[in-house]
């Protein structure tokens, strides 16, 4: 126990080093929200609505009908959305088949999909919005996140994160390949 306690000390200091207190200050508007009772998938839905220009979704298990219907919805409403997630959780092991549809749906819709078997897991869980909005956490957008303890938040009003985390989508979709509805 004492050496998980240490290794959490660890953990926590190397946060602090990675991102200091002062690149919260500012005009930022960060929101939180918890799954299952806590309002998570509401905050991903409305942060998906509030799209005006762009969506990036980096995902790991993507078979939550309520985003996909939202990005579908963004996209008919002129939002350019684009989708990528990890290859072995959304299709080589996606045994129902709900994965699949989800990821079927989107490219039915013409928002691009991108598959990345690239890495052992692709497990990066993200919404890159509108140069200027950041949804992450450990929420996965899956049917199970609304019976798991997930969390979500959300920071307005740094585009310069903003811009960290597109790269990183960029990076990792470039890794990927389109996906195809069968």
């Amino acid at each position: 126990m004492k050496s998980f306690r240490s290794f959490c000390a660890a953990i926590a200091i190397a946060a602090c080093a990675i991102i200091p207190a002062s690149a919260f200050a500012g005009d930022a508007d960060v929101q939180v929200a918890f799954s299952p009772d806590g309002g998570g998938e509401a905050l991903v839905l409305s942060t998906i609505q509030s799209a005006r220009q762009s969506i990036r979704l980096l995902a790991y298990s993507f078979t939550a009908a309520p985003v996909v219907r939202a990005l579908i919805a963004a996209k008919r409403r002129g939002v350019d959305v684009a989708v990528t997630v990890d290859y072995r959780n959304n299709i080589q092991e996606d045994r129902s088949g709900k994965a699949r549809a989800a990821l079927g749906a989107l490219v039915n819709a013409n928002i691009p999909v991108t598959v990345v078997g690239a890495y052992p897991l692709q497990h990066s869980k993200f919404l890159a919005v509108d140069s200027a909005v950041i949804q992450t956490g450990s929420y996965n957008y899956s049917q199970q996140a609304l019976y798991n303890s997930e969390n979500v938040i959300v920071l307005r009003g740094r585009p310069d994160i903003e811009r960290a985390y597109l790269s990183n989508w960029n990076d990792v979709t470039a890794r990927g390949q389109r996906y195809s509805a069968q």
